[in-house]
């Protein structure tokens, strides 16, 4: 009997944690640009630190150093990970740092030509 309501109470914790992990999940619109312009980026909170990841339709530009940017609501611009990573593996997930007050747009930038790849934009500046 106690076994079955440690069960019950693990599943409906688990309910919860999923429910509200999915309430705190945003989405940007899709990537427009001359190289990256294919999927979107989801915001998501994760143990307080905000979370980017690329959708699976999302396709890496062909280019020599393409990197994750953020740009905040004041238009700052913070140059984090890069995109590509060794074995043709790509950085799909990243975690912002907390310097970054709040995220408006998520760019693919190219660090090698020092240009904009493309951008997805969210509706309203995630924290």
């Amino acid at each position: 009997m106690i076994h079955k309501t440690i069960l019950v109470s693990l599943t409906a914790l688990v309910i919860a944690a999923t429910s509200s992990f999915a309430q705190d999940s945003h989405k940007s619109g899709p990537f427009e640009g001359a190289k990256a312009n294919t999927g979107y980026v989801t915001h998501t909170t994760e143990g307080g630190n905000s979370v980017l990841t690329l959708s699976d339709d999302f396709k890496a530009p062909d280019t020599p150093d393409p990197h994750w940017q953020v740009v905040d609501s004041n238009g700052n611009t913070y140059l984090l990970q890069k995109l590509s990573i060794k074995g043709g593996k790509m950085n799909r997930k990243i975690t912002v740092p907390k310097y970054v007050p709040d995220i408006a747009k998520v760019q693919i930038w190219c660090a090698f030509a020092e240009t904009n790849l493309g951008e997805a934009t969210f509706d309203q500046p995630m924290k």
